[in-house]
């Protein structure tokens, strides 16, 4: 149980109560840690837009990559409750189970391309606490491996976002 209080619908505000109930409907269930994220209606709009601009809608880089992501670095975290997360939004997306599970296992677990290997290598060094020792010669790499400057952009901003919320999730105690 989380280390905070988690308001039920009752508690919350209209638009996020309204949001909840459809993802409810849509996935089964309401997770904690968008009930945190509800506590505060101003940080739950936030997140949800920046989740949907990045992982919902249609951009550069193509949902296996996106999700690829997402478990990779929540792994990373160590949390927990994310990759289980994503590991089931993978699954919906009908990612193979092979793929899944070699994610789970870590990045030298899957067989991948070069040119993604190089991503998820990069990807990772960004999520670590030495990406200030990230240097134009990193980018360029990622780049000559056939990325574009937008597409090593939303692969960071992806990065930045589950920073963000394996942060919340592992610090308010998601799932524990």
């Amino acid at each position: 149980m989380a280390y905070i209080h988690l308001p039920g619908f009752q508690e919350m505000a209209d638009d996020v109560r309204e949001s909840l109930k459809a993802l409810e409907e849509k996935m089964g269930e309401v997770g904690e840690i968008s009930r945190m994220l509800a506590l505060r209606p101003d940080i739950f709009r936030a997140t949800t837009v920046i989740f949907k601009t990045l992982m919902v809608n249609k951009t550069e880089l193509d949902k296996e990559v996106k999700e690829t992501l997402a478990i990779l670095i929540s792994r990373e975290n160590g949390c927990k409750v994310c990759v289980g997360e994503h590991e089931r939004i993978a699954r919906m997306l009908g990612m193979p189970e092979e793929r899944i599970n070699a994610v789970i296992e870590g990045l030298d677990k899957l067989e991948i391309s070069e040119k993604e290997r190089v991503l998820y290598r990069f990807c990772l060094r960004c999520a670590g606490k030495e990406n200030y020792k990230i240097l134009r010669e990193d980018v360029d790499a990622v780049r000559a491996a056939g990325y574009t400057d937008s597409q090593i952009l939303e692969a960071v901003a992806i990065v930045g976002y589950f920073n963000y919320i394996n942060t919340i999730s592992n610090s308010l105690g998601a799932g524990k």
